[in-house]
């Protein structure tokens, strides 16, 4: 039975190491915090641009893009709020921080993800811990923290292709459309970019707590995943948007076109990610919607095959839609002046979705470490019998790291080491080890 620790005022039951016995399997340094606090306020500071963009199309009358606007905003969240609230509930009988158990006492979290607050509450129960943590010094609380912040970056990936990816097509659409091609529209739409690869980016961060050298990645990786993602996404948004300002009638058939073969192919692939058969209907139906602008794993295993075929069908469809445009534009010229040919603007959109497969190509080639590289003693399930214990100071902490990428169990199944007694206990995040195992292997 876990003990439960009253440290700050603060429950919790999942992580219990003692202070003497070295750093804990997941480490929750200083710099991922203030990444944590950034994205929170980052997060608020969208829903006010949100809403202020809202107003704007309302004082100008242009009922059309506040509804679109509208329609995106309001069933981005509730997706996400999907998913947050089927997490609480797959974990209802594990572990959560004191802020959470408040809202328990006071409320139904179904109530609140219904007003949208759900993840307004994971944020809180982050905060709250790191904080504690970082101010009394007790690093068990790092896992604890990571096991949070791994559903948010998951969360966060969600909520970028759910909202802030459609919303960038709506921006370059709106801005092609009315003529205002100019320098700083252009800055601000390769802005918006950039954060959604941003946030694809630490998505990939938060996978690497699972790795057993993960210590040894740097950030170059880092930059060449960031790098390489943007000039995936850009181009594949860009084309979509050129689309839909040139046939605004024809992108709804598109998406929804292109969502069902996705969909079928997410389906086929038999994903099981979640533990209830709707959830996985609802997961499976947003991944169609990721890969509708960019590739994710969802199967372990060499997926070349798969991706190969995804980024020739993407790649083919970018230049079929920028095509069209081109055809629509020297058909039917445009009212106004636009920076580049025609043509140029088709090159340079094709240019880049091959320079980012290259980049691709070589991080897989060069910075992308493998699971099933790693000595198969590294890697069993269950740990070998030993005749004396481990010293935890040393650099054993990565075999143990393996064993949480192999060994499967439930959400908050305690996982031990070779110590002796009392054993840690960490809590491990089911989801994100499944989704590191599909990147990984």
């Amino acid at each position: 039975m876990l003990e439960q620790p009253q440290t700050c005022g603060i429950e919790v039951y999942s992580v219990i190491m003692e202070e003497d016995r070295g750093s804990p399997l997941f480490k929750y340094p200083v710099s991922d915090f203030l990444l944590t606090v950034g994205g929170l306020v980052f997060f608020l500071l969208d829903v006010g641009l949100d809403a202020w963009a809202v107003v704007s199309f309302y004082q100008e009358e242009d009922y059309v893009f506040m509804g679109l606007l509208v329609f995106l905003l309001l069933g981005s969240s509730a997706l996400v709020q999907a998913f947050s609230w089927l997490w609480y509930h797959y974990d209802k009988d594990g572990t959560e921080t004191r802020t959470e158990s408040l809202v328990k006492n006071l409320c139904s979290l179904k109530i609140l993800h219904f007003f949208q607050m759900g993840v307004y509450l994971r944020y809180a129960g982050v905060v709250r811990i790191s904080i504690c943590g970082f101010c009394c010094g007790k690093r068990y609380m790092d896992g604890d923290a990571v096991y949070l912040t791994h559903d948010l970056s998951l969360l966060r990936l969600i909520e970028a292709f759910s909202e802030s990816t459609p919303q960038l097509v709506l921006m370059i659409t709106i801005i092609v459309q009315r003529g205002e091609v100019e320098p700083i529209t252009i800055l601000k739409a390769l802005g918006s970019a950039s954060a959604i690869a941003v946030s694809v980016t630490m998505y990939h961060r938060s996978l690497r707590s699972f790795l057993p050298d993960k210590a040894k990645q740097g950030w170059f990786s880092s930059v060449v995943y960031f790098l390489w993602n943007l000039l995936l996404i850009g181009p594949r948004v860009a084309a979509v948007a050129l689309f839909a300002s040139a046939f605004p009638c024809f992108i709804t058939a598109h998406f929804l076109s292109s969502w069902m073969v996705l969909f079928f192919f997410a389906w086929r692939l038999k994903t099981d990610f979640m533990d209830s058969a709707g959830g996985e209907w609802l997961y499976r139906a947003t991944i169609g919607l990721i890969w509708y602008f960019s590739w994710f794993n969802v199967i372990k295993g060499d997926t070349r095959c798969q991706s190969t075929l995804y980024h020739t069908w993407i790649g083919v469809d970018i230049g079929m839609l920028c095509g069209l445009w081109v055809w629509q534009m020297k058909k039917n010229p445009p009212y106004f002046e636009l920076p580049l040919d025609p043509y140029v603007i088709l090159g340079i959109m094709i240019s880049f979705y091959i320079v980012g497969l290259g980049l691709k190509v070589i991080y897989y080639k060069y910075s992308h470490p493998k699971i099933t590289q790693l000595r198969e003693d590294e890697c069993c399930l269950e740990p070998e019998p030993r005749s004396e214990p481990e010293d935890l100071t040393s650099d054993s902490h990565d075999e143990v790291d393996c064993r949480l990428m192999s060994h499967r169990m439930g959400p908050t199944e305690p996982v031990k080491t070779l110590s002796d007694p009392p054993d840690p206990v960490i809590r491990v995040n089911k989801r994100m080890r499944n989704l590191a195992d599909n990147f990984y292997s």
